[in-house]
């Protein structure tokens, strides 16, 4: 996170007005209730990246983005909200956020853009804004990825297997 930067959670469809330049997801695994939390260099993340003209929608670039940085197959994307972020000299924009299912983990390899390889540490719900250092912004975007996990696809992330990392 930029610390020059402000941040607002909003549980609601992107305005117009705001160009959306992340789409990162809370990628949850169904055998561990889990969520992914990428590893590199000591640095940590969720997967997912930049918009690109071929993505047919959002969800779409989650999907592409999760594989081409931790190798793992989404499936069930949902639309959690965004985070609106404002910055000095800059125009307001948004950080879209969404949850899905992890359908399957397949061989680690170096990510196209960079040719980082990332390890893949799998972490409970609760504890990823902790990891990932984003604050308040990131404590709501995981209760709403929790929310989703209970209710639409009947996981126990409040009682998950313990961390560890998918290689």
């Amino acid at each position: 996170m930029n610390e020059d930067a402000t941040y607002f959670w909003h549980e609601a469809p992107v305005p117009a007005d705001l160009e959306v330049t992340q789409v990162y997801g809370y990628l949850i695994c169904p055998d561990t209730a889990r969520v992914l939390v990428q590893e590199y260099e000591g640095e940590f993340n969720l997967p997912g990246g930049s918009p690109e003209p071929e993505d047919a929608d959002l969800a779409a670039t989650l999907v592409r983005e999760a594989m081409e940085e931790s190798q793992v197959v989404v499936s069930a994307p949902v639309y959690l909200g965004y985070q609106e972020v404002h910055q000095p000299g800059l125009a307001p924009y948004a950080q879209v956020r969404m949850t899905g299912l992890i359908a399957a983990f397949t061989e680690r390899r170096p990510d196209p853009d960079g040719g980082r390889v990332r390890l893949r540490l799998m972490v409970p719900l609760v504890d990823a804004p902790g990891i990932l250092g984003w604050g308040e912004p990131a404590v709501a975007q995981a209760k709403a990825a929790a929310r989703v996990a209970e209710e639409a696809w009947r996981l126990p992330v409040t009682s998950p297997a313990p961390a560890g990392y998918v290689d």
